[in-house]
């Protein structure tokens, strides 16, 4: 038993969680949550905001997936060697692999700024 970030009716509940399958519906709705307050004006990282919030109904290993932990790991080898995914000039690159760079290096910018953030938070308080 979990209780997840949401409301139901207006009231937290916890929820049995007895599958993966039950965790990607709170976090789609979390997304949907996140989404809409955005629509009324807040700024929510949807992406911080759910590393934020899972760990309150279960664990991060969820969200990994082999395919995902191999597309950084292509991203990351091209980046930092210089080579092509994939033979051919920009248009001929699959665009299914050229969405995923922008994500990743999007998240990779987050990650680094974040990160830089926590330790000029950490110099400061020393």
């Amino acid at each position: 038993m979990a209780t997840p970030p949401i409301a139901v009716n207006g009231k937290r509940i916890s929820l049995s969680f007895n599958s993966d399958e039950d965790v990607w519906k709170i976090i789609h709705k979390l997304i949907e949550e996140a989404k809409e307050m955005n629509k009324l004006g807040k700024s929510f990282d949807i992406g911080a905001s759910l590393l934020k919030q899972i760990p309150f109904f279960a664990c991060k290993n969820v969200l990994l997936s082999k395919e995902y932990q191999s597309d950084i790991s292509k991203y990351l080898y091209c980046k930092n060697f210089g080579i092509k995914p994939y033979e051919g000039s920009y248009k001929e690159q699959p665009s299914r692999w050229v969405s995923k760079t922008f994500i990743i290096k999007n998240a990779l910018i987050k990650r680094d700024n974040m990160l830089q953030k926590q330790h000029m938070n950490k110099v400061k308080d020393d």
